[in-house]
């Protein structure tokens, strides 16, 4: 798809294809709503506007997209509907040692009882190691703190998303 083709998508597609994205409906939402879009960066520039200012709800909301780090199952079933961009993402998983995917699967469990929310990162060129070392780096962090961080790598998917869709 080129920026001219997303411009023209009538609204239901449109908001299909930015779900694909970023699962908050108030981003998907000021995504259709900020079209057209004159060049990409443009569309960068307005894909963070339609971010900031969301509430904690739309950002737990974008985070529901997404299955926990390191839980390949969960990937292929729950979240179907975000495959097609999100394909790679966590391809450095399966190709981790029993150990760290253990380790990635514990501190997961730690963070999601911490914070209440899954542990979100844009895992696109980590290792399963350094995507444990990021998680543990991140447990002792407030729920405040964590919410900002999971939100900006939140923020980092949906444009490599975007990157791709271009």
């Amino acid at each position: 798809m080129n920026l001219a083709q997303l411009n023209d998508l009538p609204v239901d597609e449109a908001t299909h294809t930015f779900m694909q994205c970023c699962t908050s409906a108030a981003w998907v939402s000021g995504m259709v709503q900020a079209r057209p879009f004159a060049d990409k960066q443009d569309l960068e520039t307005k894909a963070d506007t339609a971010w900031q200012g969301l509430t904690e709800a739309d950002y737990l909301e974008a985070f529901e997209g997404h299955p926990q780090i390191g839980n390949v199952d969960t990937l292929r079933a729950k979240y179907a509907n975000t495959k097609e961009l999100a394909s790679g993402e966590q391809s450095s998983v399966s190709e981790a040692t029993e150990q760290v995917i253990e380790s990635l699967a514990q501190g997961n469990a730690d963070y999601l009882e911490k914070f209440g929310f899954i542990f979100i990162v844009c895992a696109t060129g980590k290792s399963a190691a350094q995507m444990v070392a990021l998680l543990q780096a991140r447990l002792p962090n407030d729920k405040a703190t964590e919410l900002a961080n999971a939100a900006e790598e939140q923020r980092k998917i949906f444009h490599l998303r975007l990157e791709k869709l271009i």
